[in-house]
């Protein structure tokens, strides 16, 4: 082994040897540029191209790169710096698996639409220890013209909360210190208008149109079509007769989550819930059983069995499997893994896409309708309401402040009567 004393590198007809052996330079068969690999402080090798082909200028890149590396884990570092662009698809892949897997919330396809159409294109190259609060404000400036508007707070959370999502996976795959201090995104913003209900009539239109408006992709003999229709149907009717969080809440309801509950000699149909707010027992509308029986009749899983058996939770073990069962599903046990665009289309035919200030009703809509209805209709008390839908009384307060006076107008206008 022949010895450089220009370079102080040690060489052999294969590989050449530098810092006392923690660094190796060589070169792959049919390649012109150079390889290296060092040694980390904690002893592992890290294998790296050098980018040139000239042997000098190999040295000198392959030394660069392990100082650098040294240097990095000094500093709590990962040993070598990642865009943020790679975090963000990282961060995507995982946001997928987990959809695909039924565990994802309802709000990772916000998440993925803010990482995929803003944070991987604008940062492409720049690394995330390295950022800046001007880096971030000049995403939040270019992101803005890209969408041609002044992002409301709801949308800017949902932004910084992608963000938040890509900072966890730097941490999580030893890339970056959990204590390495990152810019964060901007959650002020324009007001959001209140989401568009659905009025007590328009209720009643949209249950009376559904009912037809399955039946005609029935006689169309479009299978999965009819499917979806049969099941938006029910779904929507159980999120009015309920309040429960459409996503995650909602499709992630299994029949043995359902059951009869009993109360001075009544029973009441009583449904467990797990998302957003944590778990928690909400009680059904009477009229949900009839839902409930037109789920139960279409799922060939459950044909052995009555609804009532179901509900009950009792019998063999052929019982109990079947009630692990999801709720909303086709016929065949299969859950789409959202509902929305099903949802756009109905409310498009169905004429009740707007409300009346223009806004775009949304499975969401629902969900608010219920709230209303039960502030304006059924006089329930605003703690009962909380505790129903899974939000703390000062939440709904907010939200509803404006129904405030007219949820006590009878009692105001006897107040001040002579």
């Amino acid at each position: 082994m022949a010895r450089s004393a220009a370079l102080n590198i040690f060489v052999n007809p294969k590989q050449l040897y530098l810092r006392d052996g923690e660094v190796v330079l060589y070169r792959r068969r049919h390649s012109l540029q150079y390889q290296c690999r060092y040694k980390l402080a904690d002893g592992t090798w890290c294998r790296r191209s050098t980018a040139k082909a000239s042997l000098e200028l190999a040295a000198l890149a392959a030394c660069e790169l392990y100082d650098e590396a040294r240097f990095r884990q000094r500093l709590g570092l990962a040993h070598r710096a990642q865009s943020v662009a790679h975090l963000a698809h990282l961060t995507a892949r995982e946001l997928r698996r987990q959809i695909d897997l039924g565990h994802g919330k309802s709000v990772y396809g916000s998440y993925l639409s803010c990482i995929e159409r803003y944070f991987i294109p604008f940062f492409t190259h720049q690394h995330l220890e390295s950022l800046t609060h001007s880096d971030i404000t000049e995403f939040e400036l270019w992101r803005n013209k890209q969408m041609q508007k002044q992002p409301k707070a709801s949308t800017l959370q949902n932004f910084a909360s992608a963000w938040n999502k890509v900072i966890a996976t730097a941490v999580e795959h030893g890339y970056i210190s959990e204590r390495l201090p990152v810019p964060r995104m901007q959650v002020k913003g324009a007001k959001s208008q209140p989401r568009a209900a659905f009025t007590e009539s328009e209720v009643q239109q949209l249950r009376s149109y559904m009912a037809t408006w399955v039946e005609g992709s029935s006689k169309a003999n479009k299978s999965t079509e009819s499917a979806m229709r049969h099941l938006l149907r029910d779904y929507v009717e159980m999120l009015l007769l309920t309040g429960m969080r459409h996503g995650t809440e909602a499709l992630g309801v299994r029949w043995k989550d359902v059951c009869w509950h009993t109360q001075d000699g009544k029973r009441y149909l009583r449904i467990w819930v797990n998302g957003k707010t944590g778990g928690r027992w909400l009680i059904a509308k009477h009229a949900a059983l009839a839902v409930l029986e037109r789920l139960h009749a279409r799922q060939t899983s459950l044909n052995s069995q009555s609804l009532e058996t179901t509900l009950q939770g009792e019998g063999n073990d052929k019982v109990n499997k079947a009630a692990n069962h999801l709720v909303f599903t086709f016929s065949n046990g299969y859950q789409p893994t959202s509902l929305n665009g099903a949802f756009k289309r109905l409310m498009r035919d169905s004429g009740l896409l707007k409300d009346a200030d223009g806004q775009n009703r949304t499975l969401y809509s629902l969900r608010h309708t219920y709230a209303t209805l039960e502030l304006l209709r059924a006089n329930t008390d605003i703690h009962t309401l909380a505790k129903q839908m899974g939000n703390s009384a000062a939440v709904i307060e907010r939200h509803y402040s404006k129904l405030t006076a007219t949820l006590a107008a009878e009692r105001l206008a006897k107040h001040y009567l002579i």
